[in-house]
């Protein structure tokens, strides 16, 4: 019998080192248990910018700082705005222009009166009295006007007053300051922002675990997480996301827990582990 050729003897064992890794990498899953890998994320990071350009006049909180929703966290110089507000509501608040129309309607129609009661007497002519009933009604429809362009100039004041609420930047999330991008005598556009802000109550728990594990898998359902040291400990989430697409690349499909974080005690960004076994435990002592 003929002895296998060199390149033969090479590729059998390169095929045996690739079987015994792949063993080894299995007995070490086996040990492992059913951990999986996993990262700690915040829910959501919001780059605060402007609806509107302009110069950045002052800038309220800080990297770290907590803000509340609707908290105002920066303002544009915005002097302008609020002069033209000023003045619009100066506008709307005369009711001038209405109150004299009114007291004319007044006594056009007392004059009117006047000349139907002569036109029955025939004291009066009645082109006289047309003249008198065509001023009356030109007195009602500049009355008309006025009260529109009142009730415009109170448009006005709510158009100007949205326009000055563009220039207050308010934090659409509760969550911490994790960037402050531009300071006060900055431009802002919409091409920059302003600061960000990350939401870290509830965390989200990303993680991809073997196929094998889909139908031992359901929305709802709790699972322990152990972030990495130095913050450590054990921590209940809730699977709330299960991809519905493998990738058949890694045999793997992606999941996603929500993990409760009252006072943002956890940092987002951190490594963590899935611990099925632990949550199996926990279910068992109940």
């Amino acid at each position: 019998m003929r002895s296998p050729s060199p390149e033969k003897r090479n590729s059998r064992s390169l095929a045996a080192v690739v079987v015994a890794t792949a063993l080894t990498a299995c007995g070490a899953a086996r040990a492992d248990g059913r951990r999986f890998d996993c990262v700690i994320d915040p829910t959501m990071t919001v780059k605060l910018g402007s609806p509107t350009a302009g110069l950045v006049s002052e800038v309220l909180v800080e990297r770290g700082d907590i803000v509340a929703v609707g908290q105002v966290v920066a303002r544009l110089e915005s002097s302008v705005e609020a002069a033209t507000l000023e003045l619009n509501k100066a506008r709307a608040a005369s009711a001038a222009r209405v109150e004299a129309q009114a007291a004319r309607l007044t006594l056009s129609r007392a004059r009117m009166g006047r000349a139907r009661e002569l036109l029955a007497r025939n004291s009066v002519t009645r082109d006289k009295f047309d003249e008198q009933r065509a001023d009356m009604r030109v007195a009602e429809e500049d009355l008309a006007r006025e009260k529109v362009e009142l009730r415009l100039a109170e448009l006005e004041v709510e158009r100007s007053r949205a326009v000055l609420e563009q220039r207050t930047i308010r934090s659409p999330i509760a969550g911490v300051i994790a960037e402050r991008k531009l300071s006060p005598g900055e431009f802002v556009h919409q091409d920059t922002f302003i600061m960000s802000v990350v939401h870290l109550d509830p965390l989200h728990v990303e993680a991809f675990l073997p196929v094998a594990m889909y139908p031992k898998i359901a929305i709802g359902e709790t699972i322990m997480v152990a972030p990495d040291e130095p913050i450590g400990g054990s921590h209940a989430a809730t699977v709330s996301v299960i991809d519905r697409v493998f990738d058949p690349a890694s045999a793997t499909f992606g999941v996603r827990l929500l993990l409760p974080n009252p006072n943002n005690r956890l940092p987002g960004g951190q490594r963590c582990k899935l611990d099925f076994d632990e949550a199996a435990r926990e279910r068992d002592a109940k």
